[in-house]
């Protein structure tokens, strides 16, 4: 699936299986705001792409950094 701007559209489980979560994680986190969504017309939600990899980076390169110890 496409969009006219900001290139390719993600169904939840799409989204869910970068994450390796459940799509109704994925479902909670747009709710709370954590990441965008797009509802089409009958309701379903639906992430843009780009911007799925940007909260991915964002969270790999947290997830690699160490931790300092006291």
């Amino acid at each position: 699936m496409t969009a006219t701007m900001g290139g390719r559209l993600l169904t939840p489980g799409e989204v869910a299986a970068l994450f390796r979560v459940d799509p109704k994680t994925v479902t909670r986190w747009a709710t709370a705001g954590r990441i965008g969504s797009i509802r089409t017309p009958g309701g379903h939600r639906r992430f843009r792409e780009a911007e799925v990899n940007e909260l991915l980076a964002e969270l790999t390169t947290d997830a690699s950094e160490p931790t300092p110890r006291a």
